[in-house]
């Protein structure tokens, strides 16, 4: 896990999730990485009086982004999180799916204006997926996908307001 820069003038998260409804798009390829960030997610939405997320599968990472779409687009969804792993091989197949699935996450929020995280793991090996799923420290990607999606649904909604008065 990359160390945080943190400043002694940082700005705080709003982390109420109270009424805030998450969509979460699961990769099934590698889902025992999947299923421990999925874990992340609904303990985080939990602590942060979140609902229950909305859970829908694919088969891999490189599907993700279509149908966090169109989750999005539903009226019912105030943020998606994707989550998936995906394991640096033999050939170039991680470069391509990775950045894909990354460019395509950011596709489906800026079309949108629905916050879409990115939860996806890229990793080298399989130890890194666990270290970051829950591993040594309790580190677990899904939970801090969870924060990000509350905050930016605050954020969205503030400015939004703001915008409108």
């Amino acid at each position: 896990m990359a160390d945080d820069a943190r400043s002694d003038r940082r700005v705080e998260a709003v982390f109420d999730g109270a009424g805030v409804q998450v969509a979460v798009v699961a990769g099934r390829f590698n889902d025992r990485i999947t299923f421990r960030l999925l874990d992340g997610v609904i303990r985080g939405l939990e602590a942060l009086g979140a609902e229950a997320p909305v859970v829908e599968w694919v088969p891999g990472a490189f599907e993700i982004p279509l149908a966090a779409k169109a989750l999005a687009e539903s009226d019912e969804i105030d943020a998606v999180i994707g989550l998936g792993c995906v394991i640096r091989g033999a050939t170039t197949h991680y470069e391509t799916v990775a950045g894909e699935c990354a460019a395509g996450i950011l596709r489906a929020g800026l079309a949108t204006g629905v916050p879409v995280v990115f939860g996806v793991l890229t990793t080298e090996d399989l130890d890194q997926a666990l270290e970051r799923s829950e591993g040594p420290g309790g580190h677990n990607v899904g939970e801090e996908s969870a924060q990000s999606a509350v905050e930016m649904v605050r954020l969205l909604e503030r400015i939004n307001t703001s915008s409108s008065s």
